[in-house]
Parts: C-alpha cells; sequence; structure tokens
C-alpha cells in the first residue's frame, strides 16, 4: 500500500476502528488508484476527458461507499468516502472532481432529498455505476450567488418547463442525469430542484469547455435547456425550496474537495521525496540542500494541517446524518466542512507550488509528476464555494445569528 496513504490510515485508526471490510475496501482503493495513474497521466498530457473513470469506480463497487445499504449502498461512513477521495488526488484532481460530483453530492442529495420512487430510479442505477450525474447550479452570472440565475421554469398541463443555460457544469456532457436549478417564471424568488434526463428532448451542450487552465480530464461543460419538459416526479425536494437542497448538497461537495485535496498534498510530499534523494546538484542529492528541505517540510506540514479539519469533519458526519434536520447539527456540520474545504484547499495549491519549486525547470511541464497537481488545485479554491465564501461562512459562525454577511 502506499507509504503515505497507509500513514493516513494510521493516523486515523487511534479515533476509528477499521472493520474488516472497510480494510478490504482501502486496500482495493490504493490498488485503483494505482492502476488509474498511468492512464490519468497520457489523458492529462493530451489534454483530454479521461473515460475510465467510470470503469474504475464500477469495477472497484466504489460508487455506493456512503450509500446505505437499503439502496444498494455498501453502507460505510463519510471516512470512507473521504479516504477513498484522497487517494485518488495523488495523480490529479480530475478523478477527485468526477468521484465528487457523483457521490459526495448526487448520490447523497438524492439519499437526504429523494423520494421513493426517485431511490428506486437513480439511485440504485448509481451505487450499480451505471448512471452518471451532474450537478447544474452554477450560470455566467450566478456563481457565489444563485439568486441571480436566469433559468426558470414554469408549468404547463401539469409539467415543468425549463429554460436556460447553465455553466462550469462537471460531467455536463457525459451525464445520463443532471441535478437542476432554475426559479419560477411567475415567482422568481423561489427556486426548484429538479432531476433531468439528459436524453430527453430539449437538453443540448452548448459547449465543452477545454480551455481551462488545469482539469483537464474532468469533463466540464455548458448544458442548455430549451423547453425541457420534467415530469412533477422528478421534482427533487419541495417545489419552491430549492436552494435547501442545493446547500446540503454543496455542504457534501466540500469534503470531496477537501478529501481530493488531502490527495494533491500527499501526491506532492511524494514527488518532492523521490527528487530530491535522485537529483543531483552542486555535488550531492538536492535533498541535501537545506532550502529544499525547508519546502519538503512544509508541505509535511500542510499535510498534517488538512488532514484533521477533514477527518473531524468526516467523523462528525455520521451524527449529521443520523439527524438531517437537526439545526445544531446542521450548523456545526456546515462549519466544519467550510473550515476543511478553505484548509485542505489552500495548503493543496500551496503544496503544489513548492513541488514546482522543487522539481525547477521540470516542474513546470505537463510531463513532470507535479505539473498536473499544481494547475488543477487552483480550481480547488473556487469550485464548491470560494475561499471568500467559506471565510464569510466560518466568521459568522463565530460572530454568531445577526452576524450573517448577506443579511
Amino acid at each position: 500500500m502506499d507509504k503515505l496513504f497507509m500513514e493516513s490510515i494510521d493516523a486515523v485508526s487511534a479515533y476509528h476502528t477499521f472493520s474488516r471490510e472497510e480494510s478490504k475496501l482501502l486496500s482495493v482503493v490504493d490498488k485503483a488508484a494505482d492502476d488509474f495513474a498511468i492512464g490519468e497521466f497520457e489523458h492529462y498530457i493530451n489534454k483530454e476527458t479521461n473515460p475510465d473513470m467510470q470503469k474504475v469506480v464500477k469495477k472497484n463497487n466504489l460508487f455506493g461507499i456512503p450509500v446505505s445499504k437499503e439502496h444498494g449502498g455498501l453502507g460505510m461512513d463519510m471516512l470512507m468516502a473521504v479516504l477513498t477521495n484522497q487517494r485518488f488526488g495523488h495523480v490529479s484532481l480530475g478523478f477527485p472532481t468526477f468521484f465528487d460530483v457523483n457521490v459526495f453530492i448526487a448520490e447523497l442529495t438524492l439519499q437526504r432529498w429523494g423520494t421513493a420512487r426517485q431511490k428506486m430510479r437513480y439511485l440504485r442505477s448509481m451505487v450499480k455505476g451505471e448512471r452518471i450525474f451532474s450537478f447544474a447550479l452554477t450560470e455566467p452570472e450566478a456563481g457565489s450567488d444563485p439568486s441571480m440565475m436566469k433559468t426558470e421554469y414554469e408549468k404547463r398541463d401539469g409539467r415543468f418547463v425549463l429554460n436556460g443555460t447553465k455553466y462550469l457544469i462537471t460531467n455536463g456532457s457525459i451525464a445520463d442525469n443532471m441535478i437542476v436549478f432554475a426559479k419560477s417564471k411567475s415567482n422568481p424568488k423561489d427556486i426548484t430542484a429538479f432531476i433531468i434526463d439528459t436524453n430527453d428532448k430539449g437538453f443540448g451542450v452548448g459547449m465543452k469547455l477545454k480551455e481551462k487552465l488545469g482539469l483537464f480530464t474532468s469533463d466540464t461543460a455548458m448544458p442548455v435547456f430549451k423547453n425541457l419538459e420534467v415530469s412533477p416526479d422528478d421534482v427533487l425536494g419541495t417545489e419552491g425550496k430549492g436552494l435547501h437542497v442545493a446547500y446540503s448538497a454543496l455542504m457534501s461537495g466540500r469534503m470531496g474537495i477537501a478529501s481530493g485535496c488531502l490527495g494533491v498534498i500527499e501526491g506532492s510530499l511524494k514527488a518532492v521525496t523521490a527528487r530530491a534523494k535522485e537529483r543531483v546538484q552542486h555535488g550531492k542529492p538536492i535533498g541535501k540542500h537545506q532550502l529544499i528541505q525547508r519546502h519538503i517540510a512544509e508541505i509535511r506540514q500542510n499535510l498534517e494541517m488538512a488532514r484533521w479539519p477533514t477527518y473531524f469533519a468526516a467523523m462528525r458526519a455520521k451524527e449529521y446524518d443520523g439527524e438531517p434536520n437537526n439545526p445544531s447539527l446542521r450548523s456545526e456540520m456546515d462549519l466544519r466542512t467550510s473550515l476543511a474545504k478553505k484548509i485542505a484547499s489552500r495548503l493543496a495549491f500551496e503544496s503544489a507550488d513548492r513541488a514546482v519549486q522543487v522539481f525547477g525547470g521540470f516542474g513546470y511541464s505537463l510531463l513532470s509528476p507535479v505539473g498536473a497537481l499544481f494547475l488543477d488545485s487552483r480550481v480547488a479554491r473556487i469550485y464548491e464555494g470560494t475561499d471568500e465564501i467559506q471565510e464569510l461562512k466560518i466568521a459568522s459562525k463565530v460572530l454568531g445569528e445577526g452576524f450573517e454577511a448577506f443579511s
């Protein structure tokens, strides 16, 4: 098993007793990540979506880790999903982003808000790896402020009709289904979440976004809805209360991104450790130069600082999952996931930047093992809630009721 991954597991074992099934799963995850790495590197060099992501997760039965056994999942804790996504982040953030949207966001949102029919129709096939989902909230003019969305719906003959455009949507051109948010044309304050089928008439992909700064192996697209009809059976949650669905989904999504960022830090540390021992300059391995040791020490410290907010939030999630309507627990998880995401994403970018510095000129290349980590980690400070939004959420929790920045 990967040395750093094993170190993380050992650290967690002081607070969590791993069952035989959990330990077996982690071994499967470790091998799957190694098997996936070579192909991921090649696709990244070619700046193309990696089609093997779904195959790898499906083959190793990893889609249903945090989904209850009642709905076909493995029924494991959030911590197991976090460790899995962490291991996938050693090469790039493409795989963790794919895993985050399908597992942390879509599956857990359907499990939390879906009707019995929706869970039977969608969740069970997602767990089997037969359906890929995306989460369509962001628009060209609606990022951190979803109330600015322009995608609208109206009722016609007992059905909902959607029109609008979404932007920067992960899995946007490869998804079988999407969780789409739109506001009522008659009452714009009402935002509703819908489950749509991408094969239905009225759905299209305006463009695939290939001009990204990184995250090349993760599909990103601009879905378009033109008179797309949706059945009332595919309203997710309560009509007009879609933001409740969105906020709970994003809370889970922060855990997915934080865990992927832990993988970036581990990948950076693994790469610089090997480089420092192999690369010789001025008559000795560069690892013997004090300033190189400083970079390595900082990355190792970053790993330690990012681990515990993420693991602690994951372990607290079990209590919250048992009482999702408890306002005190919900507030606590909101704070913990914001802390985890903010800390891990910032330290991942810093660690990848230091890794590039240790590699020198070769580090400034996609041929190096750290180029993708550097490029991908930048977006982690933006998607699933920007640094600034997380800071506002953290500060408002500290200050207490009445100090919300947008109140």
